[in-house]
């Protein structure tokens, strides 16, 4: 079955308690701190040993999870000096994620340069596999998601395909491959069996179209019925987490978000 998760980035203003607090109040059993956007709450790269193990035991203790860690890291750049850079840290948080129990962390493709896919989608490959024997170590998948220039499934498979490793696999944010023209059944026969988690948040396009605005669960253009429909078939269960992104110092919002996300998921689930 299909659990839910919520990102920090919905609460970035935050504690840990308060969090906690809000996830048993809604029923989201799963947690995903955004790290590196200074979210009050704290989980990051600088977490001392002691925390980290505190942090993974204060989540067992109330039979939730931190169920992934999403990063910035990211391997499309044409720089090896720089995707040099990107695996060290990668490196670090499998570590991180390894210390708190999490089973993914998730990565981007980033800005595609001007040349032929398949030398960006075999560099990229090279860069990023050398890091997963140490993952697989830690029990941790290091996921790429369908966002930026990598919204496209077949280009997220192919990369996959290349790097050709058990604990590298997709992340499937369902609002952003749809934004890209591919209909959820699309998108699913291609991602299928590479799906390990998913980034949900509904929105619709302005009236020019130009950009598109987050809105309330069921006020937009984005289907979640389907995919949680073909997940569910499949025997998918992982989690479902909620990406809506308030900045620090907006989180007031919060609370009316997760409520009403977590009624409208739950119905799908």
């Amino acid at each position: 079955m299909i659990k839910l998760a919520t990102m920090s980035s919905v609460c970035p203003d935050w504690t840990i308690d308060e969090t906690l607090a809000a996830m048993k109040k809604y029923g989201y059993s799963g947690y995903e701190p955004r790290a590196e956007w200074n979210h009050k709450a704290g989980v990051e790269l600088a977490l001392s040993a002691d925390a980290r193990k505190a942090l993974k035991k204060r989540f067992a203790d109330e039979n939730l999870s931190i169920c992934s860690i999403a990063t910035s890291v990211r391997f499309a750049m044409d720089d090896a000096a720089e995707r040099a850079k990107q695996a060290e840290t990668l490196r670090k948080y499998i570590d991180l994620a390894g210390d708190l129990g999490c089973p993914n962390i998730r990565t981007f493709g980033g800005a595609a340069p001007d040349m032929e896919p398949m030398g960006i989608v075999k560099y990229m490959a090279a860069s990023v596999r050398p890091c997963l024997d140490a993952a697989k170590a830690r029990g941790v998948c290091v996921l790429l998601e369908t966002h930026d220039d990598w919204c496209n499934s077949v280009w997220v498979r192919a990369l996959i395909r290349e790097v050709n490793h058990p604990h590298y696999q997709a992340l499937w944010d369902i609002m952003h491959t749809q934004r890209f023209f591919e209909s959820v059944e699309e998108s699913f026969a291609i991602l299928g069996p590479h799906i390990r988690h998913l980034h949900v948040h509904d929105g619709k396009h302005t009236a020019d179209a130009r950009k598109i605005e987050n809105t309330a669960l069921g006020e937009g253009q984005i289907d979640h019925a389907g995919p949680f429909k073909l997940l569910q078939k499949a025997g998918f269960d992982g989690f479902a987490s909620l990406e809506v992104i308030h900045k620090v110092g907006d989180g007031g919002k919060a609370d009316a978000v997760l409520k009403q996300y977590a009624e409208g998921l739950k119905k799908l689930v």
